[in-house]
Formats: structure tokens, sequence, C-alpha cells
């Protein structure tokens, strides 16, 4: 079918595997430029490489900017993705970029499940403002954990920054990758006191040991969105849909109508 002068939107996750995910929208992106499309809007659930967007070492890529490079090069107009590991990213590429929350379906989920006795948490102290802005729209407390290292060759101490007794605590991340620090946490709220113990994150990377981790049972509840197709069923994981919302998005970037009032 033709493109030609077709405003397209092309719907790719680079999540695993990463780097056949992204060849594959660069080159169909390629493909409808040299076809003439009128614009090309990437849709992309997930951005892999979100967490190599600086130098946190020498001699180390800042593969996020790389990847806005070669997206843009290949003919890329307009980005649509969902919660950016760090929001400057944004700043990596030179084309409109439209930075979904996914908080916007978690929270109406939360409020279904009419806990008696709620509270955020953060799973340490990088997430704060995520988990703060959580917090305000729920009008609850917010809970932080401090993990670090008291002596060298010694295990890591979670600290608990707030109260949990009694309280049902959500975690509040916007990607669970091997589960070791959301499991930690909740067993650290557990021995507090908490009631009940459920994460909530957009993106469900879920690697290496993460099933294991979540069936051990110090985790009631994962709560995630399908940005990323999960490698197995779980009973203790809930998926949520975010595709009316992009859905509603791609409507909205279609009409030149307002994206951020859907957030408001």
């Amino acid at each position: 079918e033709s493109v030609r002068g077709k405003d397209v939107f092309v719907i790719q996750p680079t999540c695993a595997p990463a780097n056949s995910n992204l060849m594959e929208l660069l080159i169909l992106t390629d493909a409808l430029k040299r076809s003439s499309a009128n614009s090309i809007t990437a849709v992309v659930p997930y951005f892999g490489y979100a967490r190599q967007d600086r130098k946190a070492a020498p001699r180390v890529p800042i593969s996020a900017k790389l990847v806005a490079n070669m997206m843009q090069t290949a003919g890329i107009d307009r980005v649509v993705t969902m919660d950016l590991h760090a929001g400057q990213i944004q700043g990596f590429f030179d084309v409109p970029v439209d930075n979904l929350y996914g908080s916007i379906v978690l929270i109406d989920y939360l409020k279904s499940k009419n806990l008696k006795n709620p509270i955020i948490a953060s799973p340490d102290v990088g997430g704060v403002a995520r988990a703060r802005s959580f917090a305000k729209k729920l009008s609850l407390d917010l809970v932080i954990v401090d993990k670090r290292r008291e002596e060298a060759n010694k295990s890591e101490v979670m600290n608990v920054i707030g109260d949990v007794a009694g309280k049902d605590v959500i975690l509040i991340d916007d990607m669970i990758d091997t589960a070791g620090t959301i499991v930690k946490a909740a067993g650290a709220f557990k021995q507090r006191g908490a009631n009940s113990v459920r994460a909530f994150c957009t993106h469900a990377v879920l690697s290496g040991p993460a099933y294991e981790r979540i069936g051990e049972g110090l985790l009631d509840q994962l709560v995630v969105t399908d940005t990323i197709p999960l490698r197995q069923e779980c009973d203790r994981i809930k998926v949520i849909s975010v595709a009316p919302l992009f859905g509603e998005v791609i409507r909205r970037v279609y009409h030149d109508e307002s994206v951020n009032s859907l957030f408001n």
C-alpha cells in the first residue's frame, strides 16, 4: 500500500532483543522516508538504552544519545514514548518528543483496589520525585527506602524513612529489572509491620532472577503495563494495558490536538 504523502505512525518498542528491534525501526523508517511519507512518528512504548543517559564511568558510551541520533538520521520526525528513565533524554532529540506517564492508568487501577490504609513508597532516594508525584495525586503519605552499605564486604542495609506499621505499601518505580531492589524493599517493609506490599512499575523488564524473586512471596503483587511483553505468566503480576492511551495520543498528534491536556 502506498504511503506517499501519508502521516505514518510506526509502533515499535525497543525492549529485548533491543538491538534487533532498534534496527527494525531504523530500516522501516528509512523505507518509509524513501517512499515519500509526509511524516514519520515513532511510537516507542519502552525506550531501550535509556539507562545509559550519561557517563557514569570512564570510557562508557551515552547510548541514549546515540540512539536518538540514529533515529533522527533514519528520518523520524516525532517520538512518542512512555516514562523515560530520565526526562532529560527528551533533549537528546531535535524533534518533538511526547513522554507519556504510565501513572494515569496505574492510578486508576490502584483506586479500584480500595485499600484500607495505603501509603506510597520509593524504593530508593533516586525515585523520590516520581513517588512524590504519585502520592500527591492520591493525597497519600510518602515513605522512602535509603539503602546503604555500612562497611566494605557487608550486605546493604535497608533503612525505612517513615512509619509503615499496619499500612498497605505501594512501591513506585519506572521499571523493574532483576527485582532485587523492589523485593529487598518489600522485605524491609514487612519486617517493620506493613500489612501488604505492592509494586507499581511502568516497564516490566524482568530479566535474570526476577520471576524467582517475585515468586518468593515478599511482594504481594506487582502491577505493570504492557509496554514490554512478559516472558512468562505469573500469578503475582497484574498487567494493565496502555494501548488505549497510546491510541488516544496518536489520534491527538494526527489532528494537531494537545497531548499534555490528557495528564492535567
